[in-house]
């Protein structure tokens, strides 16, 4: 399933057909870093911890943050939360 940013954003719902680290992006979006995090914390796939990393980021943690980055395969994002959160999309919907 492809998806864009604009239309993962303007969505009232998850797209049921998703990927779980892809529903994870849309709960972030929505403000709902709980659900996002639940979908991605036992998913031991690098896509969900780069998608890990980035809910560390947003709720402050950036130590945490560092860690999922490392388990990832990324390097420490230093782009705006927004900036990451579009890559995100783009590279993993």
């Amino acid at each position: 399933m492809s998806v864009s940013p604009e239309a993962l954003k303007a969505s009232d719902t998850p797209p049921v057909a998703a990927s779980p680290v892809v529903q994870a992006l849309w709960h972030t979006a929505h403000g709902e870093w709980d659900a996002a995090h639940v979908l991605v914390q036992d998913d031991k796939s690098a896509e969900a911890a780069w998608v890990h990393a980035h809910l560390h980021r947003v709720e402050g943690d950036l130590r945490n943050a560092a860690y999922w980055y490392n388990r990832a395969g990324k390097p420490v994002n230093e782009a705006s939360l927004d900036a990451e959160w579009t890559a995100l999309v783009q590279a993993l919907a």
